[in-house]
């Protein structure tokens, strides 16, 4: 599809599927290399990362676990500026290499509130997973370790990215044609 609507808005084709999944096998390659013998914790933020985390857990070959985390700072096409913890991480991050699967990055203000949590509870190491950097969005001094795309800071769809709860099951990203 070239373009679609969710819900009030229309949005175009953005970037396709395969793209995404060329990108995301590149991104494995890379954290195969860097964590090889580490047993990373991978730490899925919800909602947006369960596509991104499921195709790249699909390609990390080394071994790891997977938990989650559900955190909300937006409300329909803005960043609210604070976060919201929804789901608590369940698993003991001490001692523990942890990699924070994010699905994008825009003003930061997210990853930088998990971070900060994260490294309070002593692991061995934080390192950033994400999808999308935005970097011209960027508010706070993170910088990811494995970053798979740097896109322009425009609103986007699709896989696993939402617009007020919808749009998360396009397969392909897509970018809004106008606020």
């Amino acid at each position: 599809m070239e373009s679609v609507q969710v819900k009030d808005k229309s949005f175009d084709l953005f970037i396709s599927e395969e793209v995404i999944i060329d990108k995301i096998e590149a991104l494995a390659r890379h954290i195969n290399e860097d964590l090889a013998n580490t047993q990373p914790l991978f730490v899925c933020v919800l909602n947006g990362a369960f596509m991104f985390a499921s195709d790249l857990m699909k390609r990390v070959k080394i071994p790891c676990e997977i938990s989650f985390i559900r955190l909300k700072s937006y409300q329909g096409t803005c960043s609210e500026g604070k976060v919201r913890e929804i789901n608590g991480l369940a698993e003991s991050v001490e001692d523990r290499n942890v990699v924070i699967v994010e699905d994008i990055i825009d003003t930061g203000v997210t990853i930088k509130y998990l971070i900060e949590k994260l490294k309070r509870l002593n692991p061995a190491s934080v390192k950033i997973a994400t999808l999308f950097l935005k970097p011209d969005a960027l508010k706070t001094d993170v910088t990811p370790n494995y970053v798979a795309m740097e896109i322009p800071n425009d609103f986007i769809v699709g896989y696993g990215l939402d617009y007020d709860g919808f749009g998360r099951n396009l397969r392909n990203i897509y970018k809004i044609k106008s606020c």
